[in-house]
């Protein structure tokens, strides 16, 4: 204990720790820890002296909206510099305005194109029709060729071949992935070599790879009526049904590639004389003979 300071008068001053025992003896009794709000820092200081949110300085404020508004323009430029650049670089590549006139088909097109694939033998004008050098599109044409139908043709094969595997019990993720990527590796694979046969044989002609591609995915349609009739009435049913499919796949090729690898005189009728005419004959009749052994091949093990 520290003895009591002495005032001038003769009286005794309380000490300090008296007088904190005092005031600790005048607090609530059933208060468990003193109260030390009264030592509390300043206001706007958090824990360890740093100060609260929202009390920065005004300059961050007036900084921070400029460069914010900096940032998004700047990201909105280079957005749109690279846009132009993906389709500048697309463009080059393959013609976006050719790919939509490839998908300019409607209802009726599709419904006459899908009977002309299946049933050719009765069709008698085989031209393309052209407005101003330029053919017209394929709704307005039955001979035009387009994607629409190979595009749905080649997803309708896939979940075919699927539904046929898992009637089977073999399918599995798997299996169908490799079903469609050899379908797909087969395409390109069969394009490749037209086109690569046609710059061996120098044939002067219109056709695009656009329309080779649209051309080699017409069997898909007759692979899924071939596999659709296995289903239904076994395999007796899939070969009658294929070799028909087969037989009108071949006739089509044959008629509407003719006139374009053809020459015109080959083309109007007249005698084929030239050893270049009839390499472009037994090219395009090798061309449309290649597209039942497709169909066979990718079918066959689908139907049991």
């Amino acid at each position: 204990m520290e003895p009591d300071a002495a005032t001038p008068g003769g009286f005794r001053q309380p000490s300090k720790l008296r007088m904190r025992g005092a005031a600790a003896d005048m607090a609530d009794p059933n208060q468990l820890f003193d109260d030390t709000s009264a030592h509390a820092g300043p206001p706007g200081l958090g824990y360890r002296g740093q100060e609260t949110p929202g009390m920065g300085f005004p300059a961050q404020a007036l900084l921070t909206e400029p460069m914010s508004n900096f940032a998004v323009t700047y990201g909105s430029s280079l957005a749109s510099q690279g846009k132009e650049m993906v389709d500048r670089n697309l463009d080059r590549l393959i013609a976006v305005s050719k790919l939509k006139y490839y998908f300019a088909v409607d209802t009726v097109y599709v419904g006459k194109k899908l009977g002309l694939l299946v049933f050719p033998y009765m069709h008698k004008n085989w031209e393309v029709r052209y407005q101003q050098d330029t053919p017209v599109a394929p709704r307005f044409d039955i001979n035009a060729p387009d994607l629409y139908i190979p595009a749905m043709a080649f997803i309708t094969y896939v979940l075919v071949a699927g539904f046929a595997l898992g009637t089977q019990n073999r399918f599995s993720p798997e299996i169908l992935g490799i079903q469609a990527s050899s379908a797909l590796v087969w395409l390109i694979i069969e394009v490749l070599v037209i086109l690569f046969s046609l710059y061996l044989v120098t044939v002067n002609t219109d056709l695009t790879t656009i329309d080779l591609i649209a051309f080699s995915g017409y069997k898909y349609v007759g692979m899924i009526v071939g596999v659709v009739s296995g289903l239904l009435f076994g395999r007796t049913g899939y070969y009658l049904v294929l070799l028909w499919c087969c037989i009108a796949i071949v006739v089509f090729m044959i008629r509407s590639l003719r006139l374009k690898i053809l020459s015109e005189a080959a083309a109007e009728g007249v005698l084929v004389r030239g050893a270049k005419n009839q390499l472009r004959m037994y090219l395009t009749m090798a061309i449309a003979a290649a597209q039942p052994v497709f169909m066979y091949w990718l079918t066959y093990h689908l139907v049991r």
